[in-house]
C-alpha cells in the first residue's frame, strides 16, 4: 500500500506545488489533507503559470484523481473560481473529489478573521484573513457546518440559524457590525454553490482506502509547513491545523502504517510571512537582494516575505517531527549571485552552543545563528539537468545540508519550470 506524504519543512512557500507536481505524475491519486485557500502552490508548465489554492496539484495530470480530504476547510466560492480558471485553460476538473466531512468556510468566518486581526494591532498574527482560523475553531467547538450538510437543506438551514445567532452577537457587540442574514447565506450556498459541487462530494476515506488496498500510489500533500503547525510550530504565529506528516492520517482518514515514504520540501534558504521568531533572518540590502532575485512575494496575498539563510537546526527538528525519508531542496538557483552563502549549523543562546531547536519560545527569540560559510558558485544553474552540470560549490552546499540535516537529498530544483530539476543518488 504505497502512500507518500509531502510536507513543507520550514515556514511554508518552499515550492511544494512544483515538487508535488513532479511526484504526481507517478501517482494515481493526490490528496490534500489540511489547510484551506490561504496558501498557493505555483506550477509552471510550458510557460503557463498555475496557482492552486485548494485543488490538489495532481489536477494537471489526466490520470490522477485529485481529492480534497476531510481535514481541509473549504470555501466553495474560491474552489469554484479555481475550477473555472483551470477549465478555461483546458484542464478537466470533473475528476476532483471533495470530502463530505470537510468543513465549510462561511461569510462570518472571513469577517471575524479580518476584524480580529485588525483588533490585535501590533500583536497581529499575520493571517491571510481568509476565515481559516475561525472555521477550525468552530470545528473544534462542534458548531461548524460541513460539506455534507449542504446535501440536506433542512439540516443546513437549522444549523446555520443556530450558529448565526452566536456569530451575529459577536459581530454586533464586539465589532459593532451589522448582522449576517441567514436567507442570503443559505441562498448563496444552497442555490449557487451546491448545484455545481454536488457531483464532487463523496466519502473520500473509502475512496482513498480502495486506492491503497488496490496497490495504487497515493500522494498526500499538505499546505503551509512544519513550523506553522498548530502544535509544533512557532506558536502563536502558526496556522490552525497540522501540516506535519502525521496530519495526513487525521486529515485523510488513513492509519500510519499505510505511509512508507515522507518527503520533506525545503528551499535553499528560508522564508516566512507575518510575525514570529526567525533566527537567520536577513535585513537591509542583503535581504532586498534575495527578495528581488527570488521574487519572494506571496502567490496568493502578494505580501513580501521575510528571508534568511538555511537553518539546519530547524531542519533536524523537522526531520524528527515528520520521520523524513528524504529531502527535496528547491530554489537553489536563487542563490546564484551570492559571493558567500551561509548555512546555520547551531544557535548561540546566552553563550551556549545549541544544536537542537529550543522548546521554549523565549530562548528561540534570543537565538543567534552560528554559521558555516561557503563560497558561492556565481554561475547560472537554471540549465543544469544532471549532477555533473552543477559546479563544485553547489555540490558542497548540498552535501553540507545533507550532512547537517541527517536526511538524504535526492532532488534539487534549479528553476520554476516543471522540468528544471537535478536528480542524484543521495547518501549520508
Amino acid at each position: 500500500m504505497p502512500a507518500t506524504v509531502v510536507v513543507g519543512t520550514q515556514w511554508g512557500d518552499e515550492g511544494k506545488g512544483k515538487l508535488t507536481d513532479l511526484l504526481a505524475k507517478e501517482m494515481s491519486m493526490v490528496v490534500r489533507y489540511q489547510g484551506g485557500h490561504n496558501a498557493g502552490h505555483t506550477i509552471v508548465v510550458d510557460g503557463e503559470i498555475y496557482i492552486l489554492q485548494l485543488i490538489p496539484s495532481g489536477i494537471l495530470y489526466e490520470h490522477v484523481t485529485p481529492v480534497i480530504g476531510n481535514g481541509v476547510v473549504v470555501h466553495p466560492g474560491v474552489m469554484l473560481r479555481e475550477i473555472d480558471t483551470l477549465e478555461s485553460k483546458g484542464i478537466d476538473c470533473s475528476r476532483l473529489r471533495l470530502s463530505g466531512n470537510a468543513h465549510l468556510i462561511m461569510p462570518y468566518h472571513e469577517e471575524i478573521d479580518a476584524l480580529t486581526e485588525r483588533r490585535l494591532g501590533k500583536n497581529k498574527l499575520g493571517t491571510t484573513k481568509s476565515g481559516i482560523g475561525p472555521t477550525y475553531a468552530d470545528k473544534a467547538n462542534r458548531i461548524g457546518l460541513r460539506v455534507q450538510d449542504l446535501l440536506d437543506p433542512k439540516i443546513f438551514r437549522q444549523k446555520l440559524d443556530v450558529v448565526l445567532k452566536e456569530k451575529n452577537n459577536v459581530l454586533a457587540k464586539i465589532f459593532n457590525r451589522l448582522p449576517k442574514q441567514a436567507d442570503e447565506i443559505a441562498s448563496l450556498y444552497l442555490d449557487e454553490y451546491l448545484p455545481r459541487i454536488r457531483p464532487l462530494i463523496t466519502d473520500t476515506v473509502n475512496l482513498v482506502h480502495d486506492a491503497l488496498e488496490g496497490g495504487e500510489h497515493v500522494l498526500f500533500e499538505g499546505a503551509q509547513a512544519t513550523f506553522l503547525d498548530l502544535d509544533h510550530g512557532t506558536y502563536p504565529f502558526v496556522t490552525s491545523s497540522n501540516p506535519v506528516a502525521g496530519g495526513a492520517c487525521v486529515g485523510a482518514g488513513i492509519g500510519p502504517l499505510h505511509i512508507n515514504r515522507v518527503i520533506g520540501i525545503a528551499k535553499g534558504y528560508v522564508t516566512r510571512v507575518g510575525s514570529g521568531p526567525f533566527p537567520t533572518e536577513l535585513l537591509g540590502d542583503e535581504a532586498d537582494q534575495l527578495i528581488e532575485w527570488a521574487e519572494e512575494f506571496g502567490s496568493v496575498t502578494g505580501r513580501r516575505r521575510r528571508v534568511g539563510w538555511f537553518d539546519t537546526v530547524m531542519m533536524r527538528h523537522a526531520a524528527r517531527l515528520n520521520s523524513l525519508t528524504e529531502l527535496m531542496v528547491g530554489k537553489i538557483d536563487k542563490l546564484d549571485q551570492f559571493d558567500v552563502i551561509k548555512v546555520c549549523v547551531a544557535y548561540d543562546i546566552d553563550g551556549r552552543v545549541v544544536r537542537d531547536l529550543p522548546y521554549h519560545q523565549s530562548e528561540l527569540h534570543r537565538a543567534k545563528p552560528i554559521y558555516e560559510e561557503l563560497p558561492g558558485w556565481k554561475s547560472d544553474l537554471s540549465s543544469a539537468y544532471e549532477p555533473d552540470h552543477l559546479p563544485k560549490e553547489a555540490h558542497d552546499f548540498i552535501e553540507l545540508l545533507q550532512r547537517e540535516c541527517g536526511v538524504p537529498i535526492n532532488t534539487v530544483a534549479v528553476g520554476r519550470a516543471r522540468d528544471q530539476f537535478v536528480h542524484f543518488a543521495a547518501s549520508l
